[in-house]
């Protein structure tokens, strides 16, 4: 158990105590009463001994998933051959309106499928830079993703921009005072993750997009590690951009392609530097010259990965079911029971990582361990 002292009371008070139950009883009792606690079985889980944490780097295998790619390989593509593009043409955008409506708060014909988080993130800060004119400046931190920072350096050598990195507490995360002081007259587009990969550190979107907005310069938000994890409002931020993956919680599988989102009032004045046929508008005239297709589908390059698209619908649909605001209320109950937070101090006492310092509700549901050594990989914990 752990004991909680409220400190010294004033003159006439009892000291307040509160008493938390950290045993294995207590964990049970809490999982028989969570209402997502028949979602497990949703999951192929060969090893019942398995405590997978990995969440973050891949998404375990819905079984729901295994039988819809059996049937797009077998019937859509065995059975419909070139026949089974009169529906898979339009997968990108479908999939990429269920992600708008179900996981990152955005209405139809601002979101799609396609490509790596990286290629988005290119064709987006490219897009950004053309769309501010006359503005030099990229916003990043030097906690983000490194992806992200490798981009937006090459995006600036090449536009001979200067790329300007706000430091960054891994632990904090990116703060909005931060983000004022970085942002200028000269800025033309503020890059930042929504949650902070290391630490899981929750960067308030609506006031970070409004600062940047306040400065003149576009808001492109990484939704890598916040996507299927805690519920995201791009539409309702005033987010202009945002790219994210989907094979860690939206679980659509290893090389699972990416998503990206525009803003409906940008597309039509925003262009894409990797002009591919499905970006042009009669892509089968196969004419001379690139002419873009309207709306979000200018921002496709080429063929799109039919197996991935149609397992990132799969888990769109599902975590719809799950309802990320109950999964979230699941992982605030575990929190507020210190249950993970004590099982990762007794492994730092036997020599795991050491938990890091946590500032509840600016987390997302991470608990997150500072270890220097480089574990093997594909090495996942068993109890």
């Amino acid at each position: 158990m752990i004991r909680l002292s409220g400190g010294n009371a004033p003159s006439g008070y009892a000291e307040i105590v509160t008493t938390i139950r950290t045993d294995r009883a207590h964990a049970e009792e809490l999982d028989a009463a969570d209402p997502l606690a028949g979602f497990r079985d949703r999951f192929v889980c060969d090893d019942k001994s398995l405590i997978y944490l990995d969440g973050n780097s891949l998404g375990p295998l819905p079984i729901a998933t295994e039988a819809r790619i059996a049937e797009v390989v077998r019937q859509e593509w065995g059975g419909g051959l070139v026949r089974s593009w009169a529906s898979w043409i339009e997968l990108p955008r479908r999939a990429g309106d269920l992600i708008g409506e179900h996981l990152v708060g955005a209405a139809p014909g601002q979101v799609a499928v396609c490509d790596s988080t990286t290629v988005n993130l290119y064709k987006l800060a490219a897009g950004a830079l053309a769309a501010r004119p006359g503005r030099s400046v990229i916003v990043t931190d030097d906690d983000n993703f490194p992806t992200d920072r490798y981009v937006l350096a090459g995006l600036a050598a090449q536009h001979d921009c200067e790329l300007r990195m706000i430091a960054t507490d891994m632990n904090d995360g990116v703060s909005e005072d931060a983000v004022r002081a970085a942002a200028d007259e000269r800025t033309a587009v503020v890059c930042l993750s929504h949650v902070a990969y290391r630490s899981g550190a929750l960067a308030d979107m609506a006031a970070i997009t409004a600062i940047a907005h306040e400065a003149g310069a576009l808001m492109l938000w990484d939704l890598c590690h916040s996507v299927g994890a805690v519920p995201v409002e791009l539409d309702a931020s005033g987010a202009d951009l945002a790219i994210g993956c989907t094979y860690k919680y939206v679980n659509a599988g290893p090389g699972a392609p990416a998503f990206l989102y525009v803003r409906g009032e940008l597309q039509d004045a925003m262009s894409q530097p990797v002009q591919g046929w499905f970006g042009q508008r009669d892509q089968f005239a196969m004419g001379p010259g690139y002419d873009p297709a309207p709306g979000i589908e200018k921002f496709l390059t080429g063929t799109p990965q039919i197996i991935g698209t149609a397992a990132v619908q799969d888990g769109s649909v599902a975590l719809a079911i799950a309802c990320l605001e109950e999964a979230l209320d699941t992982s605030r109950r575990i929190e507020d029971a210190a249950l993970l937070a004590e099982a990762l101090e007794k492994a730092h006492a036997l020599g795991g990582a050491k938990p890091r310092t946590r500032q509840p509700r600016r987390r997302r549901p991470q608990q997150a361990a500072e270890d220097h050594r480089r574990p093997a990989l594909g090495q996942p914990g068993k109890g």
